[in-house]
């Protein structure tokens, strides 16, 4: 059975990087396939065959290293099943032949390996929220193949029609199946560019639409209560009932702005921040119960508003997604207590705020402006002729009817 070793070779500058490539060796003939990674003597282990990280590596080339360390795990699993494919075959075969199997896009890499390496690669380019999409999408479609990858020229609407029926039979709602298979799409529609597998349009006989959203808004008399909730004898539940009505207060600010929010952001009572959707900014006045809830907290020593991100400029990210996953459990307790028959998350004061807006005969165009909705129609009409004072007032009126 042939044998497949990772090997490096330094350049011939010391200052440059060298590269990586794969001996492929069967019946005592070697044939090499080049990989074009490239990366420095000193994060290669020659013992153990692997990349490794050097004490004190900036985060930027840490992310490269890792990158291609799932790389190189891709290609050889790939390899190995190109070899357990020719095995099985029984016609006999050569290390040329597994060489020729590995370049061929007849061969094509497997789907889930495939995506993998793709995230990566988004992930080397700063585009770090497609790739977190990408990559739970791909755990999910995993989970269904039972950890077992697949030949992307295999990828079909049978399949993708077996998915959906597994994503139904744990109880996943239509727009969360649409999540997947549109992003599971994009993937698949990825490796199509790169000529690695022919179009079969897998996705025409799945669901790929919106479904119209299950209602996730809740009255003022529920804002009131969930305010008003005694909390003291449970932190956490009372910090993230300050989350959410912080939420509510600014518009219904998103979990990421809220974050994000910089003390430089208020000025001469005006908080003017950029949405990371859409990019749109937008100014809120400020308003007596978004300072209590901020006077609450010490944030000493801390750029940011809120104490979501606590230690600055290390994974901020990663934190920030932690805390929202925190927060949102503990809301869902205070929404049990409530006896709500919606899971109480952030999202819902933000839904609350838009449908108790309507409630008060604000605009719809108003509180698309107030919401910093990015639509294709009513929101593009009125952005350029709202003024800002006409949302701050719609503001001023729901805060007063708490």
């Amino acid at each position: 059975m042939a044998t497949v070793r990772t090997k490096f070779r330094a350049s011939s500058s010391e200052t440059k990087e060298g590269t990586l490539f794969y001996q492929v060796i069967h019946n005592r003939v070697a044939r090499q396939i080049s990989t074009g990674y490239k990366l420095h003597p000193h994060e290669w282990n020659a013992e153990s065959k692997e990349i490794v990280f050097p004490p004190g590596v900036g985060e930027t080339r840490r992310i490269h290293l890792i990158s291609l360390s799932n790389a190189v795990r891709e290609d050889s699993k790939r390899l190995k099943s190109i070899i357990s494919r020719l095995e099985r075959e029984g016609n006999g075969y050569t290390a040329e032949d597994v060489v020729e199997k590995y370049h061929s896009p007849a061969d094509s890499p497997c789907l889930i390996s495939f995506a993998r390496n793709l995230a990566g690669q988004l992930r080397q380019l700063g585009k770090q929220c497609t790739a977190d999409t990408y990559t739970t999408v791909i755990n999910s479609f995993e989970r269904f193949r039972e950890k077992n990858d697949i030949p992307m020229d295999e990828v079909d609407s049978d399949l993708m029609a077996a998915y959906e029926a597994y994503l139904k039979s744990t109880g996943v709602c239509p727009n969360s199946i649409s999540f997947y298979m549109r992003n599971l799409r994009a993937i698949y529609n990825r490796a199509v560019e790169k000529e690695l597998t022919t179009q079969c349009y897998p996705f025409r006989h799945v669901y790929t639409g919106i479904d119209k959203t299950v209602k996730r808004a809740v009255p003022l008399n529920v804002i009131r209560q969930i305010r008003d909730l005694d909390l003291s004898m449970n932190p956490a539940m009372d910090y993230a009932r300050d989350i959410f009505m912080f939420s509510f207060y600014t518009r219904g600010m998103s979990f990421v702005d809220m974050a994000f929010l910089r003390k430089k952001d208020l000025q001469n009572g005006i908080l003017s921040y950029r949405r990371h959707k859409t990019g749109q900014r937008l100014l809120i006045k400020w308003e007596k119960p978004m300072q209590d809830l901020i006077d609450k907290y010490d944030t000493s020593g801390s750029l940011y508003m809120l104490p979501i991100i606590k230690n600055s400029g290390k994974d901020e990210r990663r934190q920030y997604k932690s805390e929202a996953h925190r927060v949102n459990a503990n809301l869902k307790k205070i929404g049990k207590r409530l006896g709500l028959v919606i899971p109480l998350t952030t999202y819902v004061a933000r839904h609350g705020w838009a449908s108790i807006a309507k409630s008060k005969n604000i605009p719809i165009a108003t509180i698309s402006e107030a919401m910093g909705h990015d639509s294709e129609a009513t929101t593009r009409i009125y952005l350029a002729s709202l003024d800002t004072s006409v949302v701050d007032k719609a503001n001023c009126i729901i805060l007063k009817s708490l």
